[in-house]
């Protein structure tokens, strides 16, 4: 697992993931709408914990600086 997420987008995902758990436990929405909340909230904050989206994997984007992800 190399670091594919970086620069602001990291900072970015870790607020985003913070606020759509609050939301999701906290606003008072239909069942479904907790369960996408908490769940995008989670991946948000998981994926810009670690440095590390799969999804951007599959598409070829990294974001991290150049010689971030390499371990020496």
């Amino acid at each position: 697992m190399s670091c594919n997420v970086g620069g602001i987008e990291r900072p970015v995902r870790i607020v985003l993931g913070v606020l759509l758990v609050g939301i999701g436990a906290f606003a008072g929405l239909p069942p479904v709408g907790t369960g996408i909340a908490l769940a995008m909230g989670t991946i948000a904050l998981v994926t810009g914990a670690l440095g590390f989206c799969p999804v951007w994997t599959l598409l070829g984007i990294n974001t991290c600086p150049i010689n971030a992800g390499k371990k020496s």
